[in-house]
């Protein structure tokens, strides 16, 4: 018999533990994109997260006898906080297994509910199998993370809520997919309610089951998911949650990493709210869904459907979101290796900002940069490598190359045997456009840079790693070229880091 998802939703059991979060305008984001763009905010739930509404109605819609067997579930974090929670008011034992994988953050958040955790297996699949096995030994209830009508119907309250907090023009919902249950959930009722309304499905690219999914006309199964967006790593979707799919989702877009970074960004630049990668993917999926539309002015609404993230990946996300959003460009530049070379390239820059600079001397002829420069789109890229080329300066385009992102920047140096009289300082920049170009033109234009490195941490000042080949006569020199430069030195050539790894 066919599920009645409208009835299911209208009488789902989820406020006794969820609330009713807010529908708010993304303010800069709307301006950016040309139309209005509203965030659903399930961030703001008490778990940080819309899982709590599909794992509650299921539970409470079980017998007590059932209840008092316990449940067990197998979640990348969320869901497992959402049985946690709802154990705990119901006043039954949840067994929850994870990946081994899952930020501690959310293992902890699981165990501070009463939860028992179990770590297994790298992906939600391994720890899905095991949970089924711990299952039949234990005779609990399986409470599934997404392929269950009752969740189904817990997580269609959030479109519920959308329809009733806008009741305006509409163009279409954002969500996130991973195995499916939310987007299930909202299709359902909203192509009830308004059909007009379109439901566009997000995924990472590494992570695309459905999609790919929805393509072939049969359920995939992936040998493997990135593990950025842990929140949606799914192997293979539901088949009630793949059904619901094939009815009502109107199309999936596919984003990378670096979207989701720079959609975190957006959302916490509109709202100070930190959201987790696939708290963001709705956002991001919008994104690339306006960079497409030629016409302006929709109305859109995008689930923030999770805020738990692992403080230590801020880092990480700050260095990708201005290559998701385009507004960095990566090069490597070839320059002659001469005096006064180095500050000709600046030259070419103008007031670009730099984002990261790393230079090692290594060859008498040639200087190697890795540059990072701000932008503002990719056709300033363009127009940037066009002005190398006429000054007959070899530049390659690395911003969309993975290995030179993740670790090639990073490791830019070594030793120079040929940098004579090489003096190591670090300097304290001012951040702002002009001081590296102040820096070279106080310079004698007889002293080579052999070495150099900087990156943007967003303050106010800029930390700068320079070597320089300053000849011993000219030592009184140098010390009037650091009294008229007026930033803030140390010198570093005696430092044992420098001998071992990047001195002659």
């Amino acid at each position: 018999m066919a599920v009645d998802y409208l009835k299911k939703i209208l009488t789902a059991k989820v406020y006794d533990v969820a609330v009713e979060t807010p529908l708010e305008l993304a303010p800069g984001l709307s301006r950016r994109l040309g139309h209005r763009v509203l965030l659903k905010r399930e961030d703001q739930q008490s778990v940080f997260s819309f899982k709590l509404r599909g794992a509650y109605n299921k539970m409470a819609h079980l017998s007590a006898a059932a209840r008092a067997h316990g449940v067990i579930a197998a979640s990348a974090g969320n869901h497992a906080q959402g049985v946690a929670l709802a154990a705990q008011r119901l006043g039954c034992r949840a067994t929850i297994v994870m990946p081994v994988t899952t930020p501690q953050i959310k293992v902890a958040a699981v165990e501070a509910r009463g939860a028992k955790v179990v770590l297994h297996g790298d992906s939600y699949s391994d720890a899905y199998a095991h949970a089924l096995a711990l299952q039949k030994r234990s005779g609990a209830t399986f409470v599934h993370p997404y392929d269950d009508p009752d969740v189904i119907a817990g997580q269609g309250t959030i479109g519920m809520e959308i329809l009733r907090q806008w009741q305006g023009p509409l163009d279409a919902i954002f969500v996130a997919i991973g195995g499916g249950g939310l987007i299930g959930g909202i299709a359902a009722y909203v192509k009830r309610v308004r059909p007009e309304v379109r439901i566009i499905g997000v995924q990472p690219e590494d992570s695309d089951a459905m999609a790919r999914s929805l393509a072939a006309g049969r359920r995939i199964s992936l040998p493997h998911v990135g593990l950025f967006a842990d929140g949606v790593a799914v192997r293979q979707v539901g088949r009630e949650t793949f059904r619901l799919a094939r009815r009502f989702v109107d199309e999936v877009i596919r984003v990378d990493g670096d979207a989701i970074c720079a959609a975190l960004k957006d959302v916490f630049e509109d709202t100070r709210a930190i959201l987790e990668p696939a708290g963001a993917l709705s956002v991001a999926g919008v994104k690339v869904w306006a960079a497409r539309e030629k016409a302006k002015g929709s109305t859109v609404a995008a689930v923030a459907c999770g805020a738990n993230m692992n403080f230590d990946r801020l880092r990480f996300v700050a260095e990708r979101a201005e290559l998701g959003e385009q507004r960095e460009a990566v090069l490597a530049v070839s320059i002659p290796e001469r005096p006064g070379s180095f500050r000709d390239f600046c030259a070419i820059l103008g007031k670009r900002s730099v984002t990261e600079f790393n230079y090692r001397y290594a060859d008498p002829e040639v200087a190697h940069l890795f540059v990072g420069v701000e932008v503002a789109n990719r056709h300033e890229t363009e127009r940037l490598l066009a002005a190398l080329a006429r000054r007959r300066i070899r530049a390659l385009d690395l911003s969309d190359n993975e290995m030179a992102k993740l670790h090639v920047r990073h490791l830019v140096g070594g030793h120079a045997p040929s940098a004579e009289h090489e003096i190591l300082y670090r300097f304290e920049f001012p951040e702002r456009p002009g001081a590296l170009m102040r820096f070279l033109s106080c310079m004698s234009a007889g002293w080579n840079i052999s070495l150099f490195h900087y990156r943007n941490h967003g303050a106010d000042y800029g930390r700068v790693l320079v070597g320089m080949q300053v000849p011993p006569r000219d030592k009184a020199q140098f010390r009037r070229f650091l009294g008229r430069l007026g930033y803030d030195y140390v010198d570093e050539s005696a430092n044992p880091a420098y001998r071992l790894f990047l001195g002659r």
